[in-house]
């Protein structure tokens, strides 16, 4: 159990502070009802008690690392003792959860790699990252808890460079730019995200490499790492990414997916310094997709 008295800042960050635990972690366990001010819940990150007001937050024991190992194919492009960097195939859920107890990336590592970090007492062992079920692509996963930390600490510091092909709706007149919102849960449907001036900073930055029949091919830089950032940030400049069932249009470009796709990843080791750089094919399902509205991507 953390207790603290305020010092008038957002929650999440006095929390985080007095915890060791990350920002995400403790928003998500003030989600679940772990927190109180006073004798009152609050569930609001952003929520910023006067000066003086007792905060406490309870931190539940870890849960029982459970996952069990199973045979799925999963295409590792590197690997070595620290860390491994895999592809991810579209439709896989990243960790066990309600509904999705097995058949996950986890259990797949579990069944391919011979150590998984562990970190956090969760059933996401070795998890630094996450990728939505319906995006497809790249992921680093940790060995240790060692490494788990320091690629933690270098996506927070923006260290790692993260790239995605995205078709989205409709023809841009600018062919680069930057989106710059917050984001937070949405308000209106728990299972959506949405722009919050009270949100998590996210920025986007997007570039037109590509136009078909009213839609346009992007190569998009995410510089933060917030849950449904792409989806929400080119949902808010009205071009929402093709197939997307939650912030696409009901009568969109017919492709037969998301059309989301983690292409490269570039990062410094974290024991060696060494720079490592990889790049995702792209996938049938992802290249009909562009292919049925005029676009014919070639491999670089």
């Amino acid at each position: 159990m953390i207790q603290i008295l305020s010092d008038g800042r957002r929650l999440d960050i006095q929390l985080s502070e007095a915890s060791g635990l990350t920002r995400s972690r403790v928003a998500s366990l003030m989600e679940e009802g772990c927190c109180r001010i006073g004798e009152a819940e609050c569930r609001k990150a952003g929520t910023k008690p006067a000066s003086g007001t007792a905060v406490t937050l309870t931190v539940p024991a870890p849960k029982p690392a459970v996952p069990q190992a199973e045979d799925i194919h999963l295409d590792i492009l590197y690997e070595d003792d620290d860390l491994a960097v895999v592809v991810k195939p579209r439709g896989m859920v990243v960790h066990p959860a309600a509904g999705h107890e097995d058949g996950t990336l986890v259990n797949a590592l579990l069944g391919s790699l011979s150590e998984l970090s562990g970190i956090g007492g969760e059933l996401r062992p070795g998890i630094v990252h996450r990728l939505d079920k319906d995006t497809s692509g790249l992921m680093m996963v940790a060995k240790n808890d060692e490494t788990q930390n320091a690629l933690s600490g270098m996506l927070k510091n923006r260290e790692i460079e993260k790239h995605y092909l995205a078709l989205t709706e409709g023809i841009f007149k600018e062919k680069e730019g930057q989106v710059e919102a917050p984001i937070g849960r949405s308000k209106k449907d728990r299972k959506k995200m949405a722009i919050d001036p009270e949100g998590r900073e996210a920025v986007t930055e997007w570039r037109v490499i590509a136009e078909g029949k009213n839609c346009s091919l992007l190569d998009v830089h995410i510089l933060t790492g917030r849950t449904h950032q792409i989806r929400v940030h080119m949902r808010s400049i009205q071009h929402p990414v093709c197939g997307d069932p939650l912030y696409g249009y009901d009568k969109g470009a017919k492709v037969p997916c998301l059309m989301l796709h983690a292409r490269s990843l570039s990062f410094a080791h974290p024991r060696t310094g060494k720079r490592l750089t990889f790049q995702a094919d792209i996938p049938e399902d992802f290249r009909k997709g562009l292919k049925n509205n005029g676009i014919n991507m070639e491999e670089e």
